[in-house]
């Protein structure tokens, strides 16, 4: 079996994780690097992918048995430019943040919030709602029953840092206060992070830069 290591280039070969429930695959996409996450149930073989970001040709090759569900983590374009590509394909149905939906313009069948729960087969998912990125930005948190959790968190966190905030100091405040307390407060360090570009990191890796991002501001 082939050692995952979360870093993927565009045009590249995905990156492929392989958990006693399920499967998880990670690509790139151009031309913002974005990183798109299919997770396949091993028991019944549903699958949900995380951000039809672009390409949806690429992203088709991954799924070609069918895609049952697209969760988009939260309302920036680079995140959604291949969703009504691949939603026309498959007829999965969509998930987003119930505060970011209205912005995303393929419309969504199910409107998330905190807490919620996301079924793919006999896997479960629990959604966190975070805001500062965007307001209604979600992260995924798989909490694998026989190992550490797996945590997407889209735009929200990444390797040295919280995601943008675009040079406004409350959202920052409040973006790093929610992963502080929903993230970092609730998830242990052995927790992975597989976030919307990039490599992966975990959170063993982040909490001791919290105060230092904190004290920068960004």
């Amino acid at each position: 079996m082939t050692t995952y290591h979360g870093s993927v280039k565009v045009g590249g070969t995905p990156a492929v994780r392989e958990l006693a429930h399920l499967i998880i695959t990670k690509i790139a996409v151009g031309p913002y690097d974005n990183d798109c996450y299919l997770l396949r149930c091993r028991a019944t073989g549903e699958q949900l992918l995380i951000d039809a970001a672009n390409d949806p040709e690429t992203l088709l090759t991954l799924f070609s048995d069918g895609l049952g569900q697209v969760l988009t983590t939260h309302r920036h374009a680079d995140h959604w430019q291949a969703l009504d590509a691949v939603v026309a394909a498959t007829g999965a149905t969509t998930l987003a943040g119930r505060f970011d939906a209205e912005e995303i313009p393929v419309p969504t069948d199910r409107l998330l919030a905190d807490g919620d729960t996301v079924t793919v087969g006999r896997v479960e998912l629990a959604a966190i709602h975070l805001v500062g990125h965007t307001p209604g930005s979600i992260a995924l948190v798989y909490d694998d029953p026989q190992g550490h959790p797996h945590l997407f968190t889209g735009d929200c966190l990444f390797p040295g840092g919280v995601g943008n905030t675009f040079g406004d100091d409350a959202a920052f405040r409040t973006l790093l206060d929610g992963v502080e307390e929903k993230i970092f407060g609730r998830l242990p360090d052995e927790t992975w992070v597989y976030p919307g570009h990039g490599n992966d990191t975990t959170l063993g890796a982040e909490r001791p830069s919290m105060a230092e991002w904190r004290a920068r501001g960004w």
